[in-house]
């Protein structure tokens, strides 16, 4: 491809997404400004499945990305696993490296009309060394839980923006 024909590619494909009706999500009128602020995050204690202090940091997470819901119009209900698998195992059978796996299936309900507007599952994963002492290994895995938690909620956020159906429900 010559340079010329790349050059009018690379200004052509503005006008072609606005042309295909693409608006950015935090634009006026965007998925991002209609849902800052209007989304009651579910409880942390109520997180179905959650353990320890993992439910605590996706929920501030994702409150920190949408916004805290002061008078909200939709709800979001999770439901958070994670487990840990040993990666790296030497040969007298000692674990050296842990790999944390987390999945969270949330959906977005419309509370006026209690119809679900986006919905989904991610899944993702973050690891910590054990080969330091016992200190150093439990805060390893204390900050691989909270890396893992601010990932599964930009994914969470991302895949709302993207896909919320905001159209009004038929009555």
């Amino acid at each position: 491809m010559s340079l010329l024909n790349r050059r009018t590619l690379l200004l052509a494909l503005p006008l072609l997404a606005a042309a295909c009706g693409f608006t950015p999500v935090y634009a006026p009128g965007g998925t991002g400004s209609a849902l800052h602020g209007r989304i009651a995050v579910q409880a942390p204690e109520e997180i179905t499945g959650a353990t320890g202090t993992d439910a605590y940091f996706l929920v501030q997470n994702l409150e920190q990305r949408l916004g805290r819901g002061g008078s909200p119009d939709y709800k979001l209900d999770l439901t958070l696993s994670t487990q840990e698998e040993g990666q790296a195992i030497t040969a007298g059978n000692e674990i050296t490296r842990y790999s944390v796996i987390g999945t969270v299936n949330y959906s977005l309900t419309r509370l006026s009309a209690g119809n679900i507007v986006s919905s989904g599952t991610v899944r993702n994963f973050t690891g910590y060394s054990a080969t330091g002492s016992t200190v150093e290994t439990l805060a390893g895995e204390r900050d691989a839980h909270e890396r893992l938690m601010v990932i599964l909620a930009d994914q969470i956020t991302t895949q709302i923006l993207a896909t919320a159906d905001l159209s009004a429900p038929a009555e």
